[in-house]
């Protein structure tokens, strides 16, 4: 036990260290022109080291919050902003997919074309397969990008049996308790999972989370590109590898937005109930409807 606490500080205080070793030498992990310099970003992307530095730093962060509590909403509105910005320019590729969608049915029935050309001059051409199995690619972007605004926004299913009953400021402590016991846990298992499981399908050989970094940079010698291009078909969409990215970048979105959650949940329940909602950019459906607004 006193091993692992002292481990557990050491890796604090190595933080500080490694993250201005990163900043003076980005040369080792940035110039990707080097092998080497590669398979060491896919080391520290999912390493301990790197979440060492992102926890202390979120520590400082909220121990300056819990001392000037401006500042903490201060940092509610960015992380929330942000989560309404990138939720709102990806939510665009729902009506991109209906209006595909449509553009397909088109070629297909009443053209009876089996690809569909676009471009000028060097035409972008693909059959009709590949463009309906984009729209997979077009649904991830909407649940991977928009998961957070969706939470904001207060979109998401709540199923509850306890929280609608109890007082204002036990529903914060439930809210607090589920950011650090749920959100954030979550979050980072998905995120040392999808970060080894995307590099497999982007690089050989393939990088493992149990690999050392010396075992990595052997690897490197024989390193190269492989990005997964083998679709459900022959003719079928091949980019898979971008929803692997979009897994990480989900995680990283939900991982941004517990902490955005939990310090608003701390401050409505210091401040009570008059804070509630308190800086908290809301989409509108319009005059006269305010009944299907905030329903969960």
């Amino acid at each position: 036990m006193l091993d692992a606490i002292v481990w557990f500080f050491q890796n604090i205080g190595l933080a500080f260290y490694n993250l201005g070793y990163a900043l003076t030498h980005p040369q080792l992990w940035l110039d990707w022109s080097d092998k080497a310099s590669i398979m060491r970003f896919v080391y520290y992307g999912g390493s301990v080291e790197l979440f060492f530095v992102i926890f202390t730093f979120v520590l400082i962060i909220t121990g300056f919050g819990l001392w000037k509590n401006g500042f903490m909403w201060g940092c509610v509105r960015v992380l929330e902003g942000f989560a309404n910005t990138v939720g709102r320019f990806f939510a665009w590729a729902g009506l991109l997919m209906v209006i595909q969608q449509i553009v397909i049915v088109f070629i297909q029935r009443v053209f009876t074309r089996p690809d569909i050309v676009l471009g000028f001059g060097i035409p972008m051409q693909f059959d009709i397969s590949w463009w309906a199995e984009e729209l997979k690619f077009y649904n991830a972007l909407v649940v991977c990008m928009c998961a957070t605004y969706t939470f904001v926004q207060g979109g998401h299913v709540r199923v509850d049996l306890i929280y609608s009953a109890v007082s204002f400021r036990t529903k914060r402590i439930i809210d607090m308790a589920g950011s650090l016991i749920f959100m954030m846990p979550m979050a980072v298992l998905t995120w040392m999972y999808g970060w080894y499981f995307m590099w497999r399908h982007m690089i050989v050989p393939n990088p493992s989370a149990s690999d050392s970094l010396d075992k990595l940079l052997l690897k490197s010698r024989a390193l190269r590109w492989n990005l997964e291009t083998i679709g459900f078909s022959p003719n079928g969409f091949n980019g898979y590898f971008l929803f692997k990215i979009l897994l990480i970048c989900f995680a990283a979105m939900v991982f941004i937005h517990s902490i955005a959650f939990f310090y608003r949940s701390y401050l409505e329940w210091k401040e009570g109930p008059e804070s509630e909602g308190k800086y908290l950019d809301k989409d509108s459906l319009g005059e006269g409807e305010e009944a299907y607004e905030g329903t969960h």
